[in-house]
C-alpha cells in the first residue's frame, strides 16, 4: 500500500506497515470536521436566505438584502474557535483517562450535538450554541488525531501520516466550497441547512470506524497494560506477538517511559520545568501553532468569500472554490517531501514563499489604489493562490507533525493540548478581529488588502523562529527524540543527530532517581537491535520509592539466547527501532 502511495518501506524494517498506514489515513478524516465547518460558514454568511433569517439590523445592501453586521459575523465565526480552545484544553485529561480512541469517539459525539443545533437554529443565539459545541469537539479532535497517528505510526512514514490530517482539513474546505456554490441560490432555509446537515455524515462515518480501531501501544504502556500494548502493536505491524522485532520495539517504548518518569511527574507544571528541556519543547510547539495562524490562512478560509466580494472580484463563490482547490492539491507535495527534506527545511522554504507572495499582494494593491481595479483583483487572486500553495505544502501539515513528535510520552497529551489551544486562541482572535480590520463600517480599520503586510511580516518572523528553535525530528523514533534534546544544544545542529544508545541500555546500566545515568552515556555501545532483541517482557517494579512500575527486559537462558541468535541470523539486517 505504501508503494502505491509513492513511498516504499525500508527493506530492513520487519513486518508490514500497511495496517498502521490504513488506520492513520482513516483517523486523519477527523480533519474533515474542522475543514468542512470552516468552509461552510465562509459561504453561508453571504447567502441571501441566511441573511434574511439571521440579520437583526435594518441596514440593507445594494440588492435590498439585510446585512450581517461586523459584530454579528465576528461572533458567529469566532465562537467556533472559542469552543475549540476549550476542547483542546479538555482533550488532555480525557485522552489520558479514556485513551486516544475512546476520547476521539466522545469528541465526535460532542461535535455532532453541536451540528444538530446549527441545523435546527432559526436565531443567532441557538446558532452560537451549536457552533460552540461543535468547536469543543473539533478542538479535541485537533489534538487527539495527530497524537493517535504519531503514537502508532512507523517512524519511516510517521510525518507523512500526520500530514494527512491537514490534507483532510483542506478536503473538507473544498467540499464545503463546492456544496455552498450548489446551494447558495436556493431561496429557502435549505440553502444553509443542507450544508450544515451534511457535516453529520462525516462525523457518523468517523465514529463508526473508530469502534474497530486499536488503541495506541504507547498509551497502553503508559497505563501499565503491557499485554494489551503487545496485541495492539501486533495488529499495527502485522507481526506475531512473540516476534523479536515486536518485542524489541515494545521494550524500547517501556524503557523510555520508565526513564521519563524517573525525571519527574507528568503534571502540567512539568511541561514547563521538566527534563529533558520540556520548557523549550513546549514553547516551540506553542509558538509554531500561533505562527501558523498568524500567517493569515484562516483570514482566507473564514472570510475569503466576503473579502473577494467586497474587493470587487466577480463570482466570489467560484474564486473560493478555486482557492480551496489550490489549498487541497498543494498539500499533496508535503506528503512526499516532509521525510526527504525534513521538517526544518520545509518550514523555512514555506515561510519564504508565503512572505514573498503576501508582501507582493499588499504592495501592488496599495500602489494601484482605486485605479486598475481589474488588474489588482487578478493580482490578488493569483498571489493568494501562490500563498496558499506554500502554506499548504509546508506550514499547514508540518506544524501538526512537529507538535505531535517533540513531546515525551508521559506529558505528550498535556503538552499537545496546550500547544494546540494556543493555535485556537489565535484563531479566535483572528476570526473575531478580521471584520473590524478589513471592514468599511464605522469604527472599522478598512485595511482591505493592506492586511497582507501584517501576515507577511509574521511569515518573516517565522523563518528566524524555525532556524533557532525547531529541532529536526524526521527519521528517528519518538523515543530517540528525547536523546536528541539531551545531546544537541542548538536547533540548527539537529539535522546531523544520530542516536547512539537505547533506553534499554540505560535501564540495564542503571540510572539514579533523578534520572541521571550511573554511567557516562558516551561510553555506551551504539544502539544495535541485535544485541537487545533477545529480550523478553517481564514486568518488574523499578524505583519503588517513587511508585513507578516499569516493565523491563531481562536476558533469557543461554539456550534461549542461542535459539534467538539463530533466528536473528536468518533474518539478516533488520531495523527493530521503527
Amino acid at each position: 500500500m505504501a508503494i502505491a502511495m509513492g513511498w516504499q518501506k525500508p527493506d530492513n524494517v520487519a513486518g508490514s506497515s500497511a495496517p498502521a498506514i490504513m488506520v492513520g489515513l482513516f483517523v486523519a478524516t477527523g480533519g474533515l470536521l474542522f475543514g468542512y465547518d470552516t468552509g461552510t460558514i465562509n459561504g453561508i454568511l453571504e447567502m441571501e436566505s441566511f441573511r434574511r433569517q439571521f440579520a437583526t439590523a435594518n441596514e440593507l445592501d445594494a440588492d435590498g438584502v439585510p446585512k450581517i453586521l461586523a459584530s454579528q459575523s465576528s461572533i458567529i465565526v469566532a465562537i467556533l474557535s472559542a469552543g475549540t480552545f476549550l476542547g483542546a484544553l479538555l482533550s488532555s485529561p480525557v485522552a489520558d483517562w479514556l485513551g486516544r480512541r475512546l476520547s476521539l469517539i466522545a469528541s465526535v459525539g460532542v461535535f455532532s450535538i453541536g451540528a444538530i443545533f446549527q441545523v435546527c437554529a432559526s436565531s443567532i443565539p441557538v446558532l452560537l450554541v451549536g457552533r460552540f459545541l461543535a468547536g469543543v469537539g473539533v478542538g479535541a479532535v485537533s489534538v487527539i488525531v495527530p497524537l493517535y497517528q504519531s503514537e502508532m505510526a512507523p517512524k519511516w512514514i510517521r510525518g507523512t501520516l500526520v500530514c494527512t490530517y491537514q490534507l483532510s482539513i483542506t478536503l473538507g474546505l473544498l467540499a464545503a466550497a463546492i456544496i455552498n456554490i450548489l446551494t447558495n441560490k436556493i431561496k429557502s432555509s435549505a440553502a444553509y441547512r443542507i450544508p450544515l446537515g451534511i457535516q453529520l455524515t462525516w462525523a457518523a462515518a468517523l465514529a463508526l470506524g473508530l469502534l474497530m480501531m486499536p488503541e495506541t501501544p504507547r498509551f497502553l504502556i503508559k497505563k501499565g497494560k503491557a499485554d494489551a500494548a503487545a496485541l495492539s502493536l501486533s495488529r499495527l505491524r502485522r507481526l506475531d506477538i512473540t516476534h523479536p522485532a515486536l518485542i524489541e520495539e515494545l521494550a524500547e517504548i517501556e524503557a523510555n517511559h520508565a526513564w521519563e518518569l524517573s525525571l519527574g511527574p507528568d503534571t502540567y507544571r512539568d511541561i514547563v520545568s521538566g527534563s529533558p528541556h520540556l520548557g523549550r519543547r513546549t514553547l516551540t510547539g506553542c509558538v509554531l501553532q500561533m505562527l501558523q495562524q498568524l500567517t493569515g490562512v484562516n483570514f482566507i478560509m473564514y472570510y475569503g468569500t466576503t473579502f473577494f466580494a467586497r474587493a470587487g472580484v466577480s463570482n466570489a463563490y467560484l474564486i473560493s472554490v478555486i482557492t480551496n482547490l489550490v489549498n487541497a492539491v498543494s498539500t499533496i507535495p508535503a506528503l512526499w517531501v516532509i521525510e526527504a527534506w525534513g521538517r526544518r527545511k520545509l518550514l523555512i522554504v514555506g515561510s519564504i514563499g508565503m512572505s514573498a507572495a503576501q508582501l507582493l499582494i499588499a504592495s501592488f494593491t496599495t500602489v494601484a489604489g482605486d485605479t486598475k481595479t481589474d488588474t489588482s483583483n487578478q493580482i490578488l487572486v493569483i498571489f493568494v493562490c501562490i500563498y496558499l500553495f506554500f502554506f499548504a505544502a509546508s506550514w499547514g501539515p508540518t506544524v501538526w507533525v512537529v507538535t505531535s513528535e517533540i513531546y515525551p510520552l508521559k506529558v505528550r497529551a498535556k503538552a499537545m493540548s496546550v500547544s494546540t489551544s494556543s493555535n485556537w486562541l489565535l484563531n479566535f482572535g483572528i476570526a473575531y478581529g478580521t471584520p473590524y480590520m478589513v471592514g468599511d463600517e464605522d469604527g472599522a480599520a478598512d485595511m482591505g488588502s493592506k492586511i497582507f503586510f501584517l501576515w507577511g511580516s509574521f511569515c518573516i518572523i517565522s523563518i528566524f523562529f524555525v532556524w533557532f528553535m525547531v529541532f529536526e525530528t524526521s527519521r528517528i523514533s519518538l523515543e530517540q527524540i528525547d536523546e536528541m534534546y539531551e545531546r544537541i544544544d542548538y536547533a540548527w545542529n539537529s539535522s546531523r543527530f544520530e542516536p547512539s544508545w537505547s533506553f534499554q541500555q540505560l535501564q540495564h546500566q542503571g540510572w539514579t532517581d533523578s534520572g541521571i545515568p550511573t554511567v557516562d552515556m558516551d561510553s555506551l555501545e551504539p544502539t544495535n537491535s541485535q544485541t537487545t532483541a533477545t529480550t523478553t517482557l517481564n514486568s518488574t517494579p523499578s524505583h519503588a520509592e517513587q511508585g513507578v512500575t516499569n516493565t523491563t527486559t531481562n536476558s533469557t537462558s543461554n539456550s534461549q539466547s542461542s535459539s534467538d541468535a539463530k533466528i536473528l541470523a536468518q533474518m539478516g539486517n533488520v531495523d527493530f527501532s521503527y
